[in-house]
């Protein structure tokens, strides 16, 4: 597929701008990804699956509150589904579903990466592992970036593996004194695609990241597994590359969707966003969770090209309005499979839906 019709898949920019447009925003939108209305919710919560916690020392039905927030990729001809579930005390694992056509899910009775009693238990211990993004790596391994919580603070950590079974946590992404204690979550790395891999890619000799969830901030690495925050040279302050903006839908938040896509137009980064208590889009209720797409160069990771006025995904199903957090559509897993996108999303924070854009 050309990086053109990708570039036009995954963002739908017209290039058309008005001459009053001094932001950069897009002043035109052709959405391209259609809920898979006769399918969806394609994944529910399982009363039934148990699993014995190591640290709780006790079996738990560890996806019986909810499932969400997962992330995606192709291997051997099948979709591999990595998402978030919740047991009946709000503990977070991560789980795993394979599908033969991205759409139907056999899900592992256990699940694949959890809270243990190893060194991470006191970033993990208490709300356990939530939310991953995993891309591959060039030497044909995996990296695994999720959230650690202690039920205080979120960390942005991050783990490998080759196999998808065997995972060699790695710790926090912000390691320095300066940031190991920073709310940080929702690590998604740049990639270049390489036929059904999203690879991760260097810029400028440095892998990049994009995180948090109020503005968005990066960290680089050389090897990726020795990160470092990208600062303000003057402030020593981390960098801010895109930021809410009052009257829009993205007015409370922003946050990292999937991965990055590097294309010859740009860094397309897919990112939810959350409708603020006020100065807000008054179409949306307020802490809506919609997702929208935003351009940087492909030069410069931090430098933002182009930005949606308008989100291509919102909540307007039963399975997205009401659940554990009403009004959430929140994207985090993509996969090209069988010449379409398929974009793997959270509803209400209680269930999984599933998008698709088509290439042709």
């Amino acid at each position: 597929m050309k990086l053109n019709t990708l570039l036009f898949l995954l963002v739908g920019f017209a290039a058309c701008k008005s001459k009053s447009d001094q932001n950069n925003n897009i002043t035109q939108w052709a959405p391209n990804f259609h809920k898979v209305d006769i399918a969806n919710p394609i994944l529910l919560p399982d009363t039934q699956s148990s699993f014995f916690c190591p640290l709780q020392n006790d079996t738990v039905k560890w996806e019986a509150k909810n499932v969400l927030n997962p992330t995606a990729l192709v291997r051997d001809g099948k979709v591999y589904l990595l998402y978030r579930a919740q047991d009946s005390a709000m503990t977070s694992r991560i789980g795993l579903a394979l599908s033969e056509d991205g759409i139907h899910f056999k899900r592992q009775a256990r699940p694949i990466f959890f809270p243990a009693k190893d060194s991470f238990a006191i970033y993990e211990g208490k709300g356990g592992i939530e939310d991953p993004r995993i891309v591959a790596t060039p030497d044909d391994g995996y990296l695994l970036t999720y959230t650690a919580y202690d039920g205080k603070t979120a960390r942005l950590c991050f783990a490998t593996t080759n196999d998808l079974v065997h995972f060699q946590k790695r710790g926090p992404v912000l390691t320095s004194p300066k940031y190991i204690n920073t709310w940080s979550k929702s690590g998604a790395i740049i990639t270049e695609r390489v036929g059904t891999k999203m690879v991760a890619k260097k810029i400028n000799n440095k892998y990049w990241m994009y995180f948090g969830d109020t503005d968005l901030f990066m960290a680089y690495s050389t090897d990726l597994l020795h990160w470092e925050v990208l600062e303000n040279e003057e402030s020593q302050k981390m960098v801010s590359v895109l930021t809410p903006r009052p009257g829009y839908f993205d007015s409370r938040l922003v946050e990292p969707g999937p991965f990055a896509l590097y294309t010859n137009k740009g860094i397309v980064l897919i990112y939810n966003s959350s409708n603020a208590a006020n100065n807000n889009d008054p179409s949306s209720p307020k802490f809506t969770y919609a997702a929208a797409q935003a351009l940087f160069d492909t030069a410069a990771p931090y430098k933002l090209i182009a930005r949606a006025i308008k989100p291509f995904i919102q909540p307007d199903k039963p399975y997205e309005l009401k659940g554990e957090v009403n009004n959430v559509c929140f994207v985090e897993g993509l996969v090209y499979f069988k010449d379409q996108w398929y974009l793997y999303y959270g509803t209400a924070d209680s269930k999984i839906a599933v998008a698709l854009a088509s290439d042709h």
